[in-house]
């Protein structure tokens, strides 16, 4: 920590989304909305994959950990953000930014490569239909989900401390939302060259090792799809990867956006718009993705609603 005639920093100050004071309360309404639908829909998804026994298959079992770990990332951030809507002065202890940035971290790194599990999923279903249970056994498909927690939160632990491991003096505005690991480093007196470069070499490796697969995985997809020679054949296999393309296109444009500019156009208010999107914005869309371009979840959400209501006709008596 800061020594000598520095000021230890106890707290951190958010700018905010915007710090115009007439935008607070609107603002405030249209991210309690997004967060609304983004708790409902993926806990909808977790729910759904769990009590339908049509839905016990390994394609439905990563679906479930995705909306885990956008239910995790959006509820890491959008709880706070909402508070700093409602009150004058956006405050955050020590502690708690740290606290805030591991568990994002956490979130996207499992998100970056659960995307990349999924598309191998897609990519042994399609392609080796016959070897698919044996493949992608349960006992694989539970290795696989906890390698990537496992990685994640290692990976957040290393990164999160690495950044709070420098000194904070006497600056402690945070021109961000919440607490992102750009804008803190940009706060430091002190040098920080070991947490920039293992931030960008562990982001980098990850996007690298995702998006590869991803690509290696649709190419060989596409490939199969193309020699079905009957047409309904060939839209029954696009349909059941249809959903994951989207999602990962939505997710990774917005990653290579923000990463991928040229840095004279990088600027902190670009940086808070991608944000909102990748941490807010896609958590709720990527169930309704799913839900409406899946006609198996759809009809296990008219199960569930049906069996619901019966079971309250019942009670009633």
């Amino acid at each position: 920590m800061a020594n000598g005639n520095f000021t230890r920093v106890i707290e951190f100050i958010l700018t905010g989304v915007s710090e115009h004071p007439d935008l607070q309360i609107p603002l405030f309404f249209v991210f309690l909305v997004i967060y609304g639908l983004t708790v409902t829909g993926n806990l909808s998804i977790i729910t759904l994959t769990s009590v339908d026994s049509r839905l016990q298959t390994p394609m439905y079992f990563f679906l479930r950990h995705l909306a885990i770990i956008n239910l995790g990332n959006s509820t890491v951030i959008a709880p706070k953000m909402l508070i700093s809507f409602l009150v004058k002065k956006h405050t955050t202890s020590y502690y708690e930014c740290a606290t805030q940035l591991g568990g994002f971290l956490v979130f996207i790194v499992a998100e970056v490569l659960l995307l990349a599990v999924m598309a191998y999923d897609r990519y042994v279903a399609i392609c080796n239909p016959l070897l698919y249970m044996a493949v992608v056994s349960r006992r694989i498909c539970l290795l696989l989900v906890s390698l990537t927690y496992l990685y994640s939160f290692s990976t957040a632990i290393v990164a999160s401390s690495s950044v709070f491991s420098v000194t904070y003096c006497s600056c402690n505005i945070i021109n961000h939302f919440y607490c992102d690991i750009a804008p803190l480093l940009a706060l430091s007196c002190s040098d920080t060259s070991f947490p920039e470069t293992f931030v960008f070499i562990s982001a980098a490796t990850n996007l690298a090792f995702s998006i590869i697969i991803v690509l290696i995985s649709y190419f060989n997809i596409v490939l199969s799809i193309l020699k079905i020679r009957s047409s309904e054949g060939r839209k029954k296999a696009f349909s059941t990867c249809a959903s994951h393309m989207m999602a990962v296109s939505v997710f990774y444009g917005t990653m290579i956006f923000m990463y991928a500019q040229p840095q004279t156009n990088h600027s902190m208010d670009t940086d808070k718009v991608a944000s909102v999107f990748y941490t807010l914005v896609i958590p709720m869309l990527n169930p309704m993705i799913y839900s409406l371009r899946n006609k198996d979840v759809k009809a296990a959400l008219k199960r569930f609603l049906t069996n619901s209501c019966c079971s309250f006709k019942l009670m009633q008596f």
